[in-house]
Parts: C-alpha cells; sequence; structure tokens
C-alpha cells in the first residue's frame, strides 16, 4: 500500500512563511514513493492552490468541512467551495475541534460524508485523552468514534483515510511507541475489516501523535501504520520531507 503523509499546519502561517515552505518543498520532494499532501488554514487555501500548480507530487488538503451543502451557515466553508480549489483532502473530527468546538461523533461522520460528496477524501481522526487511556477506554472510544462514521458512510469505506491520534501525544513531545501506535492502528483495521473485508485492506491508517524526523521510520515501518498526520514538524519544510522519505 502507498503511505500517505499529510501536513496539518493548525492555525499557523502568513504570505510569506506559505510561501517560503512550499517552494522548500517543491524544491526538494522530486517523485516521492509515497503521497503527500498539505493542509493551510481556509484563508490560505487559493493562494497555496497556486504555489502548488504545476508540482503533482503535493496534494492540497484542507483542515476542516461543513457537514452542510450550503445556506445560511456564516463562516462555514462546503465541501464543493473545497473542491473549486482543487482540494483533495479534508480533516474532519480533529481533536482539537471535537474538544475547542465540541464537535460531535455524528458531526463528524456528516462533515465525512459531505467530504464524500464532493469527492474528497475525509482524513477522519479518532484518538482518546490521556485519562481516557489510564482508565483503559483507548479501545472502547477509538471503536466509538470510528463506528459514527462507518454507520453514516459505510458503503465508501475505500474512500476514506483514519487517522488515530493519540490526544495525550498531540504536541506534547509525547509519542506513542512504535508498539502501542501499532496496536490502536490494528484494533481499527479490525473494525474496519467487519465492515467491509476488502476495502479494510484498501484504506491508509495514519499515525497523529507528534510524528517527527528522528521517531518517523520506526513508527512507519509496522505493518498497519500506513503514514502520518503531521502537525509541528509539517512546518519545516527539511523535517518534513525526511519523514515523507520514510515513508517512501
Amino acid at each position: 500500500m502507498r503511505k500517505l503523509i499529510a501536513g496539518n499546519w493548525k492555525m499557523n502561517g502568513s504570505l510569506a512563511a506559505n510561501q517560503a515552505l512550499v517552494q522548500a518543498l517543491r524544491a526538494d520532494v522530486g517523485s516521492p514513493g509515497c503521497d503527500v499532501v498539505v493542509c493551510p488554514p481556509a484563508a490560505y487555501l487559493a493562494q497555496v492552490q497556486q504555489l502548488l500548480a504545476g508540482c503533482p507530487s503535493i496534494a492540497l488538503g484542507a483542515q476542516d468541512v461543513s457537514e452542510q451543502a450550503g445556506g445560511a451557515y456564516t463562516g462555514n466553508v462546503s465541501a464543493a467551495m473545497l473542491a473549486d480549489f482543487g482540494v483533495r483532502f479534508a480533516i474532519v473530527g480533529h481533536s482539537e475541534r471535537r474538544q475547542y468546538q465540541g464537535e460531535s461523533d455524528l458531526l463528524v461522520a456528516r462533515k465525512a460524508q459531505q467530504a464524500l460528496a464532493s469527492g474528497i477524501t475525509p482524513i477522519v481522526c479518532v484518538g482518546e485523552t490521556l485519562a481516557e487511556r489510564e482508565q483503559g477506554l483507548t479501545d472502547f472510544i477509538v471503536q466509538r468514534q470510528l463506528s459514527a462514521v462507518l454507520a453514516v458512510n459505510g458503503t465508501h469505506v475505500a474512500e476514506m483515510v483514519v487517522a488515530y491520534e493519540p490526544v495525550w501525544a498531540i504536541g506534547t513531545g509525547q509519542t506513542a511507541t512504535p508498539e502501542q501506535a501499532q496496536q490502536v492502528h490494528a484494533l481499527l483495521r479490525g473494525q474496519l475489516r467487519a465492515v467491509n473485508a476488502t476495502a479494510a485492506s484498501q484504506v491508509r491508517i495514519l499515525y497523529g501523535g507528534s510524528m517527527n524526523a528522528a521517531n518517523a521510520q520506526a513508527l512507519l515501518a509496522q505493518p498497519d501504520i500506513d503514514g502520518g498526520l503531521i502537525g509541528g514538524a509539517a512546518l519545516k519544510a527539511p523535517d518534513f520531507l525526511t519523514i515523507v522519505g520514510a515513508a517512501a
């Protein structure tokens, strides 16, 4: 399976910084042996689309998508609008949106549904907090979160990407060991297999908890880790490209 490395810039960037970062990525990415996507803030999608013009090695992604197709939803951005800008991937259900915007499992499922309807691949995020892990609830939490998405989009399993992002390892410097990450990835693969055995082998499951240039190779060597959803390291071209190289 061809791995996927997705850079989530979060709420970072400026016109100048974006230009410098994309130019550095384009200069050295070459023809990678994996799929690469960058997800800038919505305000910069048009700029980054232009910066990526003529660069088939890097796809454009979005950090979120509305659960509505259109209408009186001030501030929302629909999947059709994203598609107009050539967006091919959209992150849905990131733990920061679940925490700060109160997104529910059902809302995440509906966002994935809207992305799929516009031909955009949703990157469905699941993950547990430190308290939930310490209580032995990891399996229950991630399976509940994924179940909600599958209940709404079960016939489109093969068209989705799943990202396991342990909340306790996001931006903290902590990282799940390769063995810990593989255990959850294998659990998610089994859940997908129960819905569609054929599609389960095609779905890429990314790891999204502080993957960086130093630990990427060990994490990506695990049998059920098919790529990474990269946060801080995605803002540094050398680090991001090192991860891309490890995935290839």
